[in-house]
């Protein structure tokens, strides 16, 4: 039995390691790409909630013997993060040390507790150990899923992962795999491994120049990294939307922005509320930071296996005061609708030419912030749970 954890509703109740069940080929490593070293300071987090009880107590075994079918298309996955010897980057050995699952119970019901946790609290459904910084890194389980029960019934998968090793489409299609696998279904978006430095991969002929606003863009956050955070208690809110309210919203828009996607809406809003309390006389110009998906654009496989998100910055006048909601959802719209694969590119080739330089020119850096940063999901297909059981997935990236 494992200790009460310090919220007084969620329970840590036990631990054990879930490995593939077929071997790895010994000597296999997966290597990371130059974007994959540059989220080292990041994790994601994922928490999967599912209405209708999955399982019994004491019948977690279907489940741990389907999720070592899974795990048998991710070698990176039941993998160590090492550094190699010749220049001292991050890799995976992939060498079936398994994965940390952990099972708990939490003291309400399932309803009960999306009305009332609060970040802090949620956080503890998909419970993370950050890699140490002394010590055998080869010790150290770089996914966690954890298995939270409520009372009367429903269930939160939490995943938890070095965001090096995937970005949140990567950890929800392996979630994805494992319910597949549950359901002896074959899995539709197997993992795939690619590396992106390789020209012929996807870019056949396209001749690709490293722009100086994106270099200053990613230079500007490798500076602001190093410069000491002042620790903040931070609030959290969770919004939730629904269906009638965005289409009512997109029409109260329409005459504006005709071609308004649901994240234009919702970027456009919060960066303007947000704008307006932080309203300065001084600062007449505001931007965004915006994150999309590149895999289907790259034309790369929906399994691509890693991180294939782009950062880029908006910047507006006046957004907080003067300009229409349709207006600042059109500029989003034609922000993110304008990057192609050229941009797309040029930000993979602008973190692989890292790779070469040495010192702190090429360390990890704060990829999220510092200003508001809005991420695209909409690429994101329709997620099957088990049978009639559809779950809500809440993302964080730390």
């Amino acid at each position: 039995m494992m200790t009460q954890s310090h919220s007084n509703r969620v329970a840590l109740r036990s631990k054990l390691t879930a490995v593939s069940s077929r071997p790895v080929n010994p000597g296999t490593i997966h290597c990371f790409t130059g974007l994959d070293r540059a989220m080292a300071l990041h994790s994601v987090h994922v928490v999967f909630y599912y209405k209708e009880k999955l399982f019994t107590y004491f019948d977690l075994d279907p489940f741990r013997v389907c999720l070592s079918e899974a795990l048998s298309l991710y070698p990176p996955v039941t993998g160590r993060i090492v550094r190699r010897e010749d220049d001292g980057e991050w890799e995976v050995k992939c060498n079936d040390s398994g994965v940390r699952v952990v099972k708990a119970t939490v003291a309400t019901t399932l309803d009960e507790w999306l009305i009332s946790a609060d970040e802090a609290e949620e956080r503890l459904l998909a419970a993370w150990d950050d890699m140490p910084q002394q010590g055998d890194p080869s010790l150290w389980s770089p996914y966690r899923i954890q298995i939270n029960e409520f009372e009367g019934g429903g269930v939160a998968i939490g995943l938890s992962c070095s965001h090096m090793q995937a970005d949140p489409t990567s950890a929800t299609l392996l979630i994805k795999s494992w319910a597949e696998t549950h359901r002896r279904e074959a899995v539709v978006h197997p993992p795939s491994f690619g590396d992106l430095s390789d020209s012929s991969l996807t870019r056949g002929s396209l001749s690709i120049n490293n722009s100086k606003s994106l270099s200053a863009y990613y230079e500007a956050k490798s500076m602001a990294t190093k410069t000491p955070l002042v620790p903040k208690k931070m609030g959290t809110a969770t919004f939730k939307f629904s269906d009638e309210a965005i289409k009512q919203s997109l029409l109260e828009i329409h005459q504006t922005c005709p071609v308004a996607t649901p994240f234009d809406l919702l970027a456009a809003l919060f960066w303007a509320r947000i704008a307006r309390l932080k309203h300065s006389k001084s600062e007449s110009k505001h931007s965004l930071s915006i994150c999309v998906d590149f895999r289907k654009k790259l034309q790369l496989s929906y399994g691509y296996y890693g991180n294939a998100l782009h950062f880029s910055l908006l910047t507006l006048p006046d957004v907080e005061v003067k300009q229409d909601l349709g207006d600042v959802a059109g500029a989003v719209h034609r922000h993110v609708s304008s990057q192609g694969e050229e941009e797309f590119w040029s930000d993979i080739d602008w973190f692989e030419s890292r790779n070469g330089e040495g010192g702190e020119s090429r360390a990890p850096f704060r990829m999220y912030g510092p200003q508001l940063t809005c991420m695209s999901m909409e690429h994101m297909i329709e997620f099957p749970g088990s049978t009639g059981n559809t779950p809500l997935m809440p993302y964080s990236c730390i």
